[in-house]
């Protein structure tokens, strides 16, 4: 699980450090935050509800950070005007996984270990079940289920260089796009500022905000701490749009590091707090050779979070009776750009409100039937890839590392027509010239090659979606950036969305809901 990664924290206005923090603020926040692309009633929800969330998390056992009166720690965070971020050390999100868990447990839960939902069952309209694959043999078994929550995550292995896990290839996102659901804001994809840019083996794994949060400063080669230029009054702590451009405009212009970065140095900061504060952070790279409290960290922007996924109201359920969605699979919290701590935030809030409505609606309808031409047109797609047929298949590595390298090119931090189009033209030829072609050349036995062919088709189709919204907002907004549309356009506060007619891709816009803050003409 990528929840499990991350580090820094959880926003909630606890007002445990500065008194005069309330949820008002928290919206605000995350409003100008995301560029006033978030639809303001499901932000609204997110600040309330998160309060409560950790006081319940802290209920079923989970350890967060103290202060020296016994309250929740809470530290600051980029672009909010409050120190709300409610931490447990820098291993936060482990924490939090490790609490549900033990309660998911306790509670008698079934959980499926090795197990892959390749397609969700859609009979009139509302979901029926699922065909999932026990991937020990490859065996399809058809679930039969009232309602689904999707919690699978995003798609930023779509890219070459990224703090995502391997399974983070948007399964969720084409399992729902199928069933007929629409996906929104595909073209807002955030670029984490801090990634590893050295050692070569663990570039682009996440070195936490919470470096910057504890007094980390950002320098590039000649020592200049450049965020003066670019962010004067937010510095280090700025969006982090705003600071994974102005590392990218340093290195483009010839300031960058040996291994194409810039440095973040804590070294100024006490060694004790560091090891107190950034443990988990200060051991990972030790291990790698670098430490802390001496060595200044070698750090590149590094694709880590989507924006952008399944359309879902305030119910977290989508347009498919039935199916839920909760967590980074889905869209319209964060906007155009998310604030650290509210990934964690929207899991929390969301994931309940999915599961509450999930429940509340399987307990009032019966089981939809089941489609059993589309279960068995689903077990010949899957069985036909270990078909491998010597001199003409293909393996998903090529494919993988063919679009991942297009996507960082074209499609990363810094985006143009001219790119966005040669990497449509690219994606196009690798679906109807290469993914015909492949296969997977491995027995079935826990087929770790089988799950990665899959995933392999996902990201491919995901990436596609990405490129056809970033390639129709002719503008700059948050994370998207348009270098032959630099400037942010009133008319285009507006979702792009997109759905499937017939099999092909169609796309539409939507107006962003707003309840509290208008934004700036």
């Amino acid at each position: 699980s990528a929840s499990t990664m991350a580090e820094g924290g959880i926003n909630a206005a606890l007002c445990n450090v500065d008194r005069d923090d309330s949820w008002e603020k928290h919206f605000e926040d995350t409003i100008r935050g995301g560029a006033y692309l978030n639809d303001q009633d499901l932000v609204e929800v997110l600040v309330k509800e998160v309060i409560d969330r950790v006081y319940e998390l802290e209920e079923w056992g989970a350890v967060f950070s103290r202060l020296d009166n016994g309250l929740i720690a809470q530290r600051a965070f980029g672009k909010q005007s409050r120190r709300r971020t409610c931490y447990a050390s820098d291993r936060t999100g482990h924490e939090i996984v490790t609490t549900l868990l033990e309660v998911a447990l306790d509670l008698g839960i079934e959980m499926l270990e090795y197990h892959y939902a390749s397609k969700i069952l859609v009979s009139s309209d509302r979901v029926g079940g699922a065909v999932i694959w026990n991937v020990r043999g490859w065996e399809p078994i058809v679930v039969k289920a009232k309602a689904i929550v999707l919690a699978a995550g995003g798609a930023s292995q779509i890219y070459e260089i990224t703090t995502t896990p391997a399974e983070a290839t948007g399964d969720g996102m084409v399992l729902a796009l199928d069933a007929g659901a629409v996906l929104k804001d595909m073209e807002m994809v955030q670029f984490h500022p801090t990634g590893l840019a050295w050692p070569e083996a663990a570039r682009g794994q996440l070195v936490t905000e919470a470096v910057r949060a504890e007094g980390g400063i950002l320098l590039n080669a000649l020592g200049e701490r450049f965020m003066s230029k670019y962010a004067p009054d937010e510095m280090e702590l700025a969006g982090r749009d705003v600071v994974a451009r102005a590392i990218w405009r340093e290195v483009v212009e010839g300031r960058g590091t040996e291994h194409g970065g810039v440095y973040l140095d804590i070294t100024h900061i006490p060694c004790e707090r560091v090891r107190e504060r950034l443990e988990s952070t200060y051991r990972f790279l030790l291990q790698l050779g670098v430490d802390m409290c001496r060595d200044r960290i070698e750090v590149i922007p590094t694709a880590h979070y989507f924006m952008g996924g399944v359309r879902i109201d305030v119910n977290a359920a989508t347009d498919v009776k039935g199916l839920y969605a909760a967590g980074e699979v889905a869209s319209g919290v964060h906007g155009a750009n998310r604030l650290g701590g509210n990934s964690l935030a929207d899991a929390l809030v969301f994931g309940r409100r999915a599961g509450a409505s999930a429940a509340s609606y399987a307990r009032s309808v019966g089981y939809a039937s089941i489609d059993t031409n589309a279960v068995r047109l689903e077990i010949e797609r899957v069985e036909n890839l270990f078909r491998w047929r010597e001199g003409y298949s293909i393996s998903y590595t090529n494919i993988r590392k063919r679009l991942r390298e297009t996507m960082w090119r074209y499609v990363a931090l810094v985006r143009r027509g001219e790119g966005l189009s040669k990497a449509l033209s690219e994606i196009e030829y690798i679906k109807h010239e290469l993914l015909p072609r492949l296969a997977v050349n491995d027995g079935r036995h826990f087929s770790l090659a089988a799950l990665r062919t899959l995933e392999c088709i996902n990201t491919v189709r995901v990436a596609e979606v990405v490129v056809r919204s970033a390639l129709i907002r002719t503008e700059s907004r948050g994370a998207h950036y348009r270098e032959d549309y630099p400037h942010t356009q009133s008319e285009w506060l507006k979702h792009i969305l997109f759905k499937l007619d017939r099999g092909a891709l169609i796309h539409f816009f939507e107006p962003v809901k707003i309840t509290r803050i208008n934004p700036p003409r």
